[in-house]
């Protein structure tokens, strides 16, 4: 396999596993693939820094609407939003900060 599918993934959160490309979760930016199984969601979350999406397959949706394979997304500091994944998807995601998660 090549690309994405020869990443090494790992548990993530219930039902979204993590291939980290750079950096940490905690601490500056980092950029990693993630891969949603049908149905699976992140939590609320806050971005303090940019947070930018390449759809890489499937189709992901969030409070403002829903993004398909090939679709870019920046989400800018200060935005809060929950990620679902109802067909599944794999994503690319650069995180400028880390990610903080809020109560709904």
């Amino acid at each position: 396999q090549t690309g994405w599918q020869a990443l090494t993934f790992e548990p993530f959160r219930d039902g979204i596993e993590i291939a980290r490309l750079f950096g940490k979760a905690d601490q500056g930016a980092s950029g990693a693939v993630l891969k949603y199984r049908p149905g699976a969601s992140a939590p609320r979350h806050r971005h303090p820094g940019f947070e930018t999406i390449i759809v890489l397959d499937g189709a992901q949706s969030d409070e403002a609407g829903t993004y398909v394979k090939g679709d870019v997304v920046v989400n800018p500091p200060g935005s809060i939003h929950t990620v679902t994944s109802e067909p599944g998807c794999v994503v690319l995601i650069v995180w400028e900060k880390p990610v903080e998660f809020v109560k709904a």
